[in-house]
């Protein structure tokens, strides 16, 4: 099966478990279909670039998911309906890195260089 990257934006009035809840549908509806759910990330509560429906910040979350195209297409559907959800992007990638994305490092590279 191919390879996603899925990253959602969700309100920033809502809660972390509201959030968990949103990626639970997901996970729920891409394992319903023979798919499957690698890593799930959730990046908290940040500053947007600018303003998207009247929302300064957002809760990012980043899953990999491993599912056919049609499974994509029915969680596209299926994220637009929800209205907590401001904005998500799925990628498709050859492979996964099975290292934490570069929004989890905690560690400035600035401070590891001379």
């Amino acid at each position: 099966m191919p390879l996603y990257e899925h990253v959602y934006l969700a309100r920033q009035d809502i809660t972390t478990q509201q959030v968990e809840s949103i990626t639970q549908t997901i996970e729920e509806l891409v394992k319903k279909d023979g798919g499957s759910i690698d890593k799930v990330e959730y990046w908290g509560l940040r500053q947007l670039a600018y303003k998207i429906k009247k929302n300064r910040k957002a809760h990012y979350t980043l899953m990999n998911i491993n599912a056919s195209s049609d499974t994509l297409k029915e969680l596209d559907r299926q994220i637009s309906l929800n209205e907590n959800v401001l904005r998500h992007l799925t990628v498709k990638v050859d492979k996964f890195e099975e290292a934490p994305s570069i929004m989890m490092n905690s560690k400035s590279t600035d401070s590891n260089e001379d």
